[in-house]
């Protein structure tokens, strides 16, 4: 039944604080991973388990919280969440080894991964149907916002305090979060305090455990073990392959599953899903090739990287309650999906224009702004796509799925632009390199004066040469690191318009009453 009143914006407040308390810690931990390796003496490969960690253990429970929320109650599985989620920060706060703290930070991501889920289930029942556009443009604020102010939080923090602080802060949020939650949050109107008692699938959480864990811990791990030239990678994707699909046999053929795949066959909830995944790619892919280009070379700090995105970060935030009003008034999905296809292709094709060696601060404004518009045009209107229509147990159930088709879309987005910028690097070295001859008059004329100019400084002949050759080497990596981040914006551009055309596979949903949406011709 939906609220009226304060009541319905304080409940409001309360899940996007606890959206933006998990998806701010997704990303707050990147810049500070030099500092944690200093202070617990941890190696790269180490404390980036710190950050895997809690991506695998999101990837697990995000499909399974509404299973739980029907099990134990909506209300007790969130506050519960949010307690542990706040315990778990301070104990990643106070660790004193790596492994304790990749520990507490699996525990962190379990309960972070349950409240996304959980709050967006909340929300769209806190708010009468029409205006589900609007509930989903708050939530939606949250879901932009959150990853993009992380890093740009993290590095105040670490730069002014030290990496403690940023688990800390979560301490007073949390306990903020806790308080509102126990005023405002009440279960679910179907609850049966009895289903507690029920049996539980173990071997469909098993496999899903073992299936979508071993595929995140692939995705984490495969460029830094070089993909399949690792034991490691290939047993882990055996056993992923093996998990997933013995899951998927099971969800289909049991009469209480863990997670409703049936589900999928009505075909909007199918499109917004596997959309989920693409805009998850866009989302997050680009979070992780923008800092990149900007610290590596330009030199920018992770502080000013991520003050850059704040302003396409707020827009895309405040479009989400304006999407949500034309929805409210009756624009379909299916016409709002194009346009922010195309306004972030837009942006990935400004930023290709705009890469130089020189680019200034000033030349990211417009296509940052771009890059958060095109992702409010995306997400509540594929959010919409994939739970309008549903009732009761279906919100949940499609929640997590699209939730977790997000999370996953964003692991691939980042394993696979990291492996195409290295191998894109590597070959644009080569192509570059062939006109650098040393038989070339151009080439060795640059090459003299260079020489010429360190002599002219009191270096010696041979040393200067030496120095004028190093100097050509540099200049030929930076100009492939240039062509490669040309090539790779390009290249999503190119992936977002292909994607378009997905959007005429989409049917109007009218609502019936019952707890099954009908599909109009």
């Amino acid at each position: 039944m939906a609220e009226v009143g304060i009541k319905k914006w304080m409940i409001t407040v309360t899940v996007i604080l606890c959206s933006m308390l998990e998806l701010v810690d997704v990303s707050i931990v990147n810049v500070a991973i030099t500092d944690m390796m200093g202070n617990l003496g941890a190696t790269i490969n180490e404390v980036s388990w710190v950050i895997a960690a809690y991506a695998i253990a999101n990837v697990i429970i995000i499909p399974m919280a509404g299973f739980l929320s029907e099990r134990f109650g909506r209300r007790n599985y969130f506050i519960t969440s949010v307690i542990v989620f706040t315990i778990a920060s301070v104990c990643c706060g106070i660790s004193t080894g790596i492994w304790e703290l990749v520990a507490f930070r699996f525990i962190q991501g379990m309960a972070g991964g349950a409240l996304l889920t959980t709050s967006q289930t909340i929300l769209v029942e806190t708010f009468p149907e029409e205006e589900l556009g609007l509930a989903n443009g708050l939530f939606g604020m949250g879901i932009i916002v959150g990853p993009t102010i992380g890093p740009t939080l993290g590095g105040v923090i670490v730069d002014n305090l030290s990496w403690h602080w940023i688990f800390f802060i979560n301490l007073p949020i949390g306990i903020v979060a806790t308080a509102l939650a126990f005023t405002f949050i009440k279960n679910q109107l179907n609850y049966n305090p009895k289903s507690i008692k029920a049996k539980i699938d173990w071997l469909g959480i098993f496999l899903l455990i073992i299936g979508i864990g071993s595929l995140q811990l692939v995705l984490e791990k495969g460029k830094e073990d070089d993909w399949f030239q690792s034991n490691f990678i290939i047993v882990l994707t055996a056993v992923s392959i093996f998990g997933i699909v013995s899951f998927i046999i099971r969800m289909l053929l049991h009469k209480d599953p863990l997670v409703d795949l049936r589900i999928l066959r009505y075909r909007n909830v199918s499109i917004g899903t596997f959309m989920a995944f693409i805009l998850g790619f866009g989302l997050f892919g680009t979070v992780f090739i923008y800092p990149i280009f900007t610290q590596q070379i330009l030199g920018y700090t992770a502080t000013q990287t991520g003050e850059l995105l704040i302003p396409g970060a707020l827009l895309g935030g405040i479009s989400m309650p304006i999407v949500g009003k034309l929805v409210q008034k009756g624009v379909s999905p299916k016409y709002l999906i194009p346009i922010g296809f195309i306004v972030f292709a837009t942006f990935t094709f400004l930023m290709a224009g705009i890469i130089t060696p020189d680019t200034d601060q000033r030349n990211f404004f417009i296509p940052l702004l771009l890059r958060g518009m095109g992702i409010g045009f995306l997400f509540l209107p594929l959010t919409i796509l994939s739970l309008q229509g549903l009732k009761g147990r279906d919100v949940s159930q499609s929640a997590g799925l699209t939730n977790m088709m997000r999370q996953l879309g964003g692991s691939f987005g980042i394993a696979i632009l990291a492996t195409y910028l290295t191998d894109r690097e590597q070959y644009n070295q080569q192509r570059i390199g062939l006109h650098l001859n040393t038989n070339d008059p151009l080439v060795m004329d640059r090459v003299q004066n260079i020489i010429n100019g360190l002599v002219a400084k009191g270096t010696n002949v041979f040393e200067a040469k030496q120095q004028a050759y190093n100097v050509l080497e540099e200049m030929l990596m930076k100009q492939a690191y240039l062509v490669t981040y040309i090539d790779t914006f390009m290249m999503l551009g190119a992936f977002f318009l292909a994607c378009i055309p997905i959007v005429f596979l989409i049917k109007k949903y009218k609502v019936t009453g019952t707890d099954e949406p009908l599909p109009i011709p």
